[in-house]
């Protein structure tokens, strides 16, 4: 029997999954695999490839650990508290890589991100890629899943294991570092 699960809550969509379902799996990645992959490629220094095979490597979590999913949490809070942590793993993994290498220092003097107006707006993506990259881990996801993935405060919490308080903390810093250092690209 076919049944059109288009129209289906993601949490109902798991569930079929659960139950081995593929036409509902490929709902789900239909609605979130662009999303993932997006996520990944900013969180991950723009790399393309690395960003595809972690959206892959997600997609196959989600098959192979189906029967983890709780379903009293919502699929998109629990689907992102999955990629937040491949990429903390993936960060980790590169800090043990890369000890010698002299680390970025976070500033925290401005608040609001200016405006780069009359720089080109490739440009202006790039200095802001760049300035993303150099945020403090927990900065930069807070900052990707509020700003990019549009999530409330309280899902982010979720995602990332921490108080409501210490997202909108993180939240700050993030913006006041990324103000401070496209301020200085300015002129």
């Amino acid at each position: 029997m076919f049944k059109n699960y288009s129209k289906w809550p993601d949490e109902k969509l798991m569930r079929e999954v659960q139950k081995g379902r593929e036409a509902a799996f490929n709902v789900l990645y239909k609605r979130y695999g662009t999303k993932l992959y997006t996520y990944f490629w900013r969180a991950l220094a723009q790399e393309k490839e690395v960003a595809e095979d972690f959206t892959q490597q997600l997609f196959l979590k989600l098959i192979e650990r189906r029967e983890s999913y709780d379903t009293r949490r919502t699929f998109s809070a629990w689907l992102f508290t999955i990629a937040a942590n491949m990429v903390k793993n993936e960060y980790r993994r590169r800090s043990r890589l890369a000890k010698n290498v002299t680390r970025y220092s976070t500033g925290d003097d401005a608040f609001e991100i200016p405006s780069l107006g009359g720089l080109d707006v490739d440009y202006q993506q790039a200095q802001l890629s760049k300035a993303m990259n150099q945020l403090a881990e927990k900065h930069r996801q807070v900052f990707l899943l509020r700003y990019q993935e549009e999530m409330s405060i309280k899902a982010i919490s979720e995602v990332v294991g921490c108080p409501e308080g210490t997202v909108k903390s993180r939240l700050y810093y993030a913006v006041k570092y990324l103000a401070k250092q496209l301020e200085n690209i300015r002129y």
